[in-house]
């Protein structure tokens, strides 16, 4: 098949893919939000320190990243279906295996089956997959997908708050993990990602030997994922201690569990804006907006403790931090081939998901040790500064290279 002027591999068959696709992240993603709403309640009955229980959360993002790998590959092998469907099947399983109270059993469940079985072969695997549904507007369906993750922030958090209130946490984690089957009926909608449509004779092609910034292509690459790592690091602190830090400072549960809500809604609601923003600067470009936003806001986390104001900063971090993971997958579909996505793609996601882990452990940690999170909310300042200075660097290395090749053709 031929590409012209007006060809295009999009269809209303490819936003049937991403919306399909957005329902499947939105069942996913809820798994993780137990811990992370019951984390004073686990903690009281566990009758352990609270970087104990941060560090089941960290397993499945450490699980999810580093599992997205292999998971990618096999599913170019054996078809998306079947790799989801496993995903699914290992997820339920881990929360079943969580819900039995012990903490070889959170770990095990959360790091093995719902992190590097369960989200690491339906997250990463279904990012891929959109990603070759779409050639003209990639970032606006990227980040759509992508915003599973919120509207699973936006509808469990209160829904899991009020469980854990009147059955505990135990059976709310194993009634969700019956209800996460329900993504299996799902899967029989998924159809093969159609074929990229050929070049035209005589147009260039990304070629896997060719300079990517002005570095070689596994040299941008490594630069890309400390980047990745270093802005999911503040990322984490608000996601996974939130409703921790309200009940600290004398906000109830059942208001920090919407302060949350409030947090990842805001950010669905913008990521389509970053979304179209990619489309249109690119990834690269989109990730230092996004950084620059969520460093400003991380930082105001220390400014307060007045219910109303929190909400704001949640509201504002929210609407910082969400353009930046799927614009990650749109600068590698910008830099690399599209041959390579099923590796790189997962690779950067898995530092991502690394930094995500770090900082939910790290946020815990320094709670045990201070009794107060202004210091995880002081190093997360540190951390987004850092992957701003990078990705700003970067940025100045693709505008260069980019008036290089202009010069080069006139």
């Amino acid at each position: 098949m031929q590409r012209d002027g007006s060809g295009s591999i999009e269809s209303p068959l490819s936003w049937r893919a991403a919306f399909l696709t957005l329902a499947i992240l939105s069942v996913s993603f809820g798994s993780p939000l137990l811990v992370v709403v019951g984390l004073r309640d686990m903690q009281a009955a566990m009758h352990t320190d609270r970087s104990v229980l941060s560090l089941a959360n960290a397993l499945v993002w450490i699980g999810n990243g580093v599992g997205g790998v292999p998971m990618g590959w096999l599913a170019d092998r054996i078809g998306i279906r079947k790799t989801v469907a496993m995903g699914t099947v290992a997820m339920a399983a881990g929360l079943a295996l969580s819900s039995t109270g012990s903490v070889w059993a959170l770990y095990v469940g959360h790091g093995l089956l719902i992190g590097f079985l369960g989200n690491g072969a339906i997250y990463a695997p279904l990012l891929i997959y959109t990603s070759r549904w779409f050639d003209r507007r990639r970032g606006t369906a990227l980040a759509l997908i992508s915003s599973g993750q919120y509207v699973a922030g936006m509808v469990w958090p209160s829904i899991l708050e009020i469980g854990i209130k009147q059955f505990g946490w135990q059976p709310v984690m194993l009634a969700y993990g019956v209800a996460v089957l329900a993504i299996l009926p799902l899967l029989t909608l998924l159809r093969p990602a159609p074929e990229p449509l050929a070049l035209v004779p005589g147009q260039a092609g990304e070629r896997p030997g060719d300079r990517v910034l002005g570095f070689s292509p596994n040299t941008a690459m490594a630069l890309i994922c400390i980047a990745s790592f270093c802005c999911c690091v503040p990322m984490a602190i608000p996601a996974s201690h939130l409703v921790a830090f309200c009940g600290d400072v004398g906000i109830t549960p059942s208001h920090g569990a919407m302060m949350l809500s409030v947090m990842v809604g805001c950010a669905f609601i913008s990521r389509q804006f970053w979304g179209a923003f990619a489309d249109r600067f690119g990834g690269l470009r989109t990730v230092m907006a996004g950084s620059a936003f969520q460093v400003l806001a991380i930082g105001a986390f220390m400014m307060t403790t007045d219910e109303i104001a929190l909400f704001a900063v949640a509201g504002a971090f929210g609407l910082g931090f969400s353009g930046i993971i799927p614009s990650y997958a749109v600068t590698i579909r910008d830099l690399f081939p599209s041959k390579e996505a099923s590796w790189r793609i997962p690779t950067v996601l898995m530092t991502a998901m690394s930094g995500m882990a770090f900082g939910s452990w790290w946020a815990g940690k320094l709670y045990d040790t201070y009794l107060s999170y202004r210091p995880a909310f002081a190093s997360g300042v540190l951390f987004n500064l850092a992957n701003l200075a990078m990705i700003a660097f970067l940025v100045s290395r693709l505008v260069r290279q980019r008036r290089t090749v202009l010069v080069a053709a006139s």
